[in-house]
């Protein structure tokens, strides 16, 4: 059989039913084998935004996600969300067409590996047609096991080339590695992202040594990351900390593993409550499982006491310290390790964090909707905290969130309540603008059964504007609010009080509503409270059209976020 079929079997066979791209000539004939073996084809009007929706629907789905793109411009096009993927750690194929090994001075010629390995992303090819089928597998499971996002580069004479058809006992060994590495808890429908091999903590005595230490703390904290999501790891993260009394917080990318928990702080950092600051700086123990304790989940080290234990579980040994020193690490599967601690822990319970006054608290203080501010919407513009809370009561509470980058990022992400962990999208490893949109795109296919929420600056929106088209095509679920300040606003609070020029940061009026109805959306302008009665009525209607709100909102200082953020520095 043709190469290009070849892989699109043993991908197929493997379980990639959904595929993200643009075609071009040197995609073309693998893209359409894919489709004709039953996957889905999305096509998006931009590589970058394929890729972020391909990053979006594997962070919702627990699944290696697909994206096809043409070789030189198209892999080129997609960079910055394989950037934002890789760093990430989303399980992720690049069907990326190259150019043959012959063609030396091919216009499209890119060093393909090269750039792979800059962003963080792992190399892979097709060598020959007679290894072909074991390149495509080899890659599948790289992006699997390890949770990697891989780039497979397709040259274009190996593509058109005849192999044997993939072995049907090759295939079964690859399906049974991918079962054997599916993480407890997460969705029964696809493989998941992590190695058997990882399902033991490491080292002897590991396990047992943080037992130790949690027994040894009198105010403990667990915080969460993307790890422990990955890993499926709640319960078993739930029935340590009640054992021990420990409070439970979340790193921005893990935002709603606790959620409904009575002892959940929320996010832990930057886009922390004032309690849950409090409370995680009052911790003598401070516990990162699946979570890298960086600069931003740990406000430079501020919420880190003198004196207060720091332990790190990992499946990685070298995150283990990796942005802090840690006194304790701990190398495994974040749910395996808690299991083995909760055995050496034993049946005894401790107070630990925890009392009634705490609970209390938490269940008063620590939202941030609950934490008295002075509204400074004037009638023309609308405080983004207003906006969001009254959008947070208004929207339905199954609901999938979306966040692009920007100086309003912290509102929707602390104000708009998610239902659980896979109700938040956070591309936010990167740090780069454009990429919310595709990724809530990606998000709203994997989860139809949400309305999606696509969080937007004006400059992210206008950035990745194209897709919107993509959003009407396919008839999707979608809100899309635009928080407008019509400027580049981490630019403007960031440069701004030091008195430097802002004329190349800030911009013109735009009418982002009528844009939107352009691409097919509903749109409603909202410069005061009021003006949301238009998103009840589009709640309450068919919902035959996807919805854009047009935010006009206040800017006169930065939010308190980047305002930490930039003390940091």
């Amino acid at each position: 059989m043709l190469v290009s079929d070849a892989v699109a079997a043993v991908l197929a066979d493997l379980g990639a039913d959904t595929v993200f791209g643009v075609v071009g000539s040197g995609n073309f004939h693998v893209t359409n084998a894919l489709v004709a073996r039953g996957a889905r084809f999305v096509p998006a009007r931009h590589e970058c935004g394929a890729a972020s929706m391909a990053d979006g629907w594997a962070r919702i789905t627990g699944r290696p996600g697909i994206v096809s793109v043409h070789q030189g411009p198209g892999l080129t096009n997609a960079m910055t969300a394989i950037t934002e993927a890789a760093k990430s750690r989303t399980p992720l194929i690049v069907l990326a067409a190259d150019v043959a090994a012959s063609t030396i001075r091919s216009n499209f010629r890119i060093d393909v590996a090269g750039l792979a390995k800059a962003v963080g992303a792992v190399p892979a090819r097709l060598h020959s047609p007679d290894f072909a089928v074991d390149d495509t597998v080899r890659a599948y499971q790289t992006a699997v096991q390890d949770r990697r996002t891989v780039i497979l580069a397709l040259p274009l004479d190996v593509q058109a080339g005849d192999c044997p058809p993939p072995a049907a006992e090759r295939l079964a060994a690859a399906r049974a590695a991918q079962v054997r590495g599916a993480p407890a808890g997460r969705k029964a429908a696809g493989p998941g992202p992590r190695a058997a091999l990882l399902r033991q903590a490491e080292g002897p005595g590991s396990a047992a040594r943080l037992a130790e230490a949690i027994r040894a703390a009198q105010r403990p904290v667990f915080i969460a990351g993307r790890g422990a999501r990955h890993s499926g790891a709640r319960a078993d993260l739930e029935r340590l900390a009640d054992a021990c009394g420990a409070l439970l917080a979340t790193s921005a990318a893990a935002k709603g593993l606790f959620r409904g928990s009575p002892w959940d702080l929320d996010v832990s950092g930057g886009f922390a409550s004032p309690l849950a600051a409090e409370l995680i700086r009052g911790a003598d123990l401070v516990v990162g499982w699946g979570c890298s304790l960086h600069m931003w989940t740990m406000r430079h080290g501020a919420l880190l006491t003198p004196g207060t234990t720091v332990a790190q579980v990992d499946i990685e040994a070298d995150a283990l310290g990796a942005h802090r020193p840690v006194d304790l690490g701990v190398t495994g599967d974040v749910a395996a390790v808690a299991d083995e601690v909760a055995a050496a822990w034993g049946d005894s319970r401790a107070p630990g964090y925890r009392s009634e006054e705490i609970r209390k608290r938490i269940d008063s203080e620590v939202r941030w909707r609950d934490v008295p501010y002075a509204d400074e919407s004037d009638g023309r513009r609308i405080d983004p905290r207003t906006l969001s809370i009254a959008l947070d009561d208004l929207l339905p509470a199954e609901r999938t969130v979306a966040i692009d980058s920007g100086n309003f990022m912290g509102y929707p992400s602390m104000f708009l309540s998610v239902p659980d962990a896979d109700g938040f999208c956070f591309t936010q490893a990167y740090q780069s603008i454009g990429l919310g949109l595709a990724s809530a795109i990606g998000a709203a296919i994997a989860r139809p059964d949400r309305l999606v929420v696509a969080a937007l600056g004006d400059g992210g929106a206008l950035m990745g504007v194209s897709e919107l088209e993509t959003v009407v095509r396919l008839r999707l679920p979608m809100v899309v609010v635009v928080y407008d300040d019509e400027a580049y606003g981490a630019e403007v609070h960031h440069f701004g009080p030091d008195g430097y020029p802002l004329d190349t940061v800030r911009f013109p009026p735009v009418n982002i509503a009528k844009i939107a109805r352009g691409f097919g959306f509903a749109a409603v302008k909202v410069r005061q409270v009021a003006d949301l009665a238009n998103v009840r009525e589009w709640l309450d209607g068919p919902r035959d059209r996807p919805l854009l709100i047009d935010a006009k909102v206040t800017s006169d200082h930065g939010s308190w976020w980047l305002e930490e953020a930039f003390r940091g520095h």
